[in-house]
């Protein structure tokens, strides 16, 4: 699971750094699904962060990722 999470980080990551941020995965928890990133840069202040999590990443990982279920920020 963890591998399929990094794949999708990886493909939104251009869209992030055009924005003047980066992310990182921190952990995915197998257990309960919950995948934790911190967002850098610009996105760390940024008002659009729970956006570009919510309807951006987390979206995109309940598509490709079974078994995720939310994403949290630190």
């Amino acid at each position: 699971m963890q591998d399929q999470v990094a794949e999708v980080i990886e493909e939104i990551r251009p869209y992030i750094n055009m924005d003047g941020g980066d992310i990182e995965l921190l952990g995915v928890d197998t257990d309960t699904g919950i995948v934790t990133v911190r967002l850098m840069g610009a996105c760390d202040s940024c008002s659009m962060t729970m956006i570009t999590l919510k309807a951006g990443l987390e979206t995109r990982l309940k598509q490709v990722v079974p078994g995720v279920t939310e994403v949290v920020q630190v």
